[in-house]
């Protein structure tokens, strides 16, 4: 049964109705439909990993802080995304003085989230005004904490350190027992400081550091060359040590090994003069006990006269000799001991 409205209207109005239902408007209808759906402007997505706020003329209308697919007045609402992972900072290079007047370059880094995205997006809008706002207060806050402290204590870590030792060089004198000057605070702790200093500051922009580090501190180049040569100095200056008590070392060793030659040589002549010594005195022992007995003194008074006859009779010799010296009685002996025997009557 078809029902028929018969309230009358005024004319402007009834064509205005009869626009809207007319095929022509269905047409744009669905044509604008398919057009938000196309480009966006009526569904978006929200990632696991973001923030997303919704303004409307400038003013945050929401905020969504769940995954998914959402969604939003055309047009009029945009989309503001804030990543809500820990990110990163990297702060320029920053040149300062110490406490104990060194200049030094320091180079720092930082991680920091957005804690509050409300005030986050009215205070900063977005993550290069939050970096640059970084880079102001930690900035700040490192030149500062430097200057306060001393070299050694942004060098240096642990408390009561001991220098390496070599025993055998100390013994010897050619090192002396060092020490390493202590430390009140150490780099972790200054570290520390920079950081809940840095995070009361930025906390009235939405943004929360979670730690601040030193990446690397170094010299300034102008010092650094200084510093360098003075170092290399005194490097040569502990080579030159080195060798010169190496060379007294090896005139030492060379003077022992020529005393010690000496000694050896000395010792092995005077044990050689002594068993020379010896030697002879039991020669003469022996030709003494040879020549003691009356048969080898007979012997031996025999052997000279014949030398002597032998230097006397070289040539042809007359000689009229006694028969009552001891010559004529050896010659005498010696005819009788050569002369045939006579034959028994």
């Amino acid at each position: 049964m078809n029902v028929i409205d018969v309230t009358p209207r005024p004319a402007a109005v009834s064509g205005i109705v009869r626009f809207l239902q007319s095929r022509l408007m269905s047409i744009l209808g669905i044509l604008f439909i398919l057009t938000a759906f196309k480009w966006g402007t009526l569904l978006f997505v929200v990632h696991q990993y973001e923030t997303v706020i919704i303004t409307r003329f400038g003013k945050i209308v929401r905020t969504i802080t769940t995954p998914g697919l959402k969604m939003k007045l055309p047009v009029f609402d945009k989309v503001q995304r804030l990543d809500k992972r820990i990110l990163a900072w990297d702060g320029p290079p920053t040149e300062c003085p110490t406490k104990d007047k060194l200049y030094i370059i320091v180079d720092c880094f930082a991680r920091w989230r957005i804690s509050d995205p409300f005030l986050y997006y009215n205070r900063l809008n977005d993550e290069r005004s939050a970096l640059s706002r970084l880079d102001d207060i930690l900035g700040s806050e490192t030149r500062s904490a430097v200057a306060t402290h001393d070299l050694v204590e942004i060098i240096r870590v642990t408390k009561g350190r001991k220098p390496l030792r070599d025993e055998e060089l100390e013994k010897s004198g050619t090192l002396l027992p060092s020490t390493i000057p202590d430390i009140e605070y150490g780099r972790g702790e200054i570290e520390k400081q920079i950081t809940e200093r840095t995070r009361q500051k930025i906390a009235d922009f939405g943004i929360e550091l979670l730690d601040e580090r030193f990446k690397r501190s170094k010299y300034n180049p102008a010092v650094a060359e200084k510093i360098i040569e003075r170092m290399s100095s005194e490097r040569h200056q502990i080579a030159a040590r080195f060798r010169s008590e190496g060379r007294g070392e090896a005139a030492n060793i060379s003077g022992q090994k020529e005393s010690d030659v000496a000694s050896i040589s000395s010792t092995a002549t005077k044990n050689a003069l002594e068993t020379e010594g010896k030697a002879d005195a039991e020669a003469a022992s022996i030709y003494a006990a040879a020549f003691n007995s009356p048969d080898a003194q007979e012997l031996y008074s025999f052997l000279r006269s014949l030398d002597v006859m032998r230097v006397a009779f070289e040539k042809d010799t007359t000689a009229v000799i006694s028969t009552n010296s001891d010559l004529g009685r050896m010659l005498k002996s010696m005819s009788e001991a050569v002369a045939p025997l006579k034959p028994a009557r």
